[in-house]
């Protein structure tokens, strides 16, 4: 999938909000090996730079769109462009952190033990992923999908819900962590603009059926996924629309 960074970084704070909270709760006093995997336009990077300036910190992405525009701000800073799957830490890392990444990627089973199994000792695990795949803005895509002249090309495209129940992660992890810690946060978010809830999953989600079809038919589906968010996320007095998004995160340690 080929990504949009300037659509993406349109709703730029609400998506650094979650970001943050989670390396909020990483208590690590000074690590020497950090990854960031999903690590898109860097912003985030940058930050644990700076947080652990004694660090190497490299941000990992397949997506050269997004790494180009990261920015070298940190001496102790690298980017390597490769897929999640496919990485392969150098030295055995002292924290993976990964924000808004992991839900494109199966088999979370086999993938989280595998990235617990690459730590240091006494290394961290910290993930953040959406869970909002039932929520209207989600089931419409759906929708408009199987109700369009589009729908032979864009049904194989869909996606199952990729990220499970909190129980399931805290039940995966507590085998092969000694401390875990998990939660998930529903956030209101107020956004602004013209249809706003249809941009912010035209970012995201929305993204690879949009790509499978031509100019006119993406500007038609558009308008007919918008059709169908309007009863569901109405726009308020102030002009603004509430979108409410649930997140899951967790940290998770390796024993010492």
């Amino acid at each position: 999938m080929n990504w949009d960074p300037a659509l993406y970084l349109k709703f730029s704070q609400p998506r650094l909000r979650p970001a943050l909270e989670l390396l909020a709760r990483v208590d690590l006093e000074s690590p020497a090996v950090v990854y960031d995997l999903g690590c898109g336009t860097g912003s985030v990077t940058q930050i644990l730079a700076q947080r652990w300036p004694r660090a190497t910190v490299t941000g990992v992405d397949d997506s050269g769109e997004m790494l180009g525009r990261a920015r070298d701000s940190s001496s102790n800073l690298r980017w390597l462009q490769q897929g999640i799957a496919a990485w392969r830490p150098d030295s055995a890392p002292d924290l993976i952190y990964s924000n808004a990444a992991l839900h494109w990627l199966p088999d979370h089973g086999p993938l989280l033990r595998g990235l617990a199994a690459y730590l240091a000792r006494g290394g961290v695990l910290a993930v953040q992923m959406p869970r909002n795949f039932a929520a209207p803005s989600h089931a419409a895509i759906g929708e408009t999908v199987r109700n369009g002249p589009w729908r032979a090309r864009l049904e194989p495209l869909l996606r199952e819900a990729p990220v499970a129940e909190p129980t399931w992660y805290l039940e995966l992890l507590s085998s092969v962590c000694s401390e875990v810690d998990l939660w998930q946060t529903e956030y209101y978010q107020v956004l602004r603009g013209e249809d706003p809830v249809k941009e912010w999953t035209k970012g995201t989600w929305l993204r690879p059926l949009l790509q499978a079809l031509s100019e006119g038919e993406r500007a038609a589906f558009e308008r007919c996924y918008a059709q169908r968010l309007a009863a569901a996320y109405p726009p308020r007095a102030d002009g603004t629309t509430v979108l409410p998004f649930k997140r899951l995160f967790f940290v998770a340690r390796r024993a010492d």
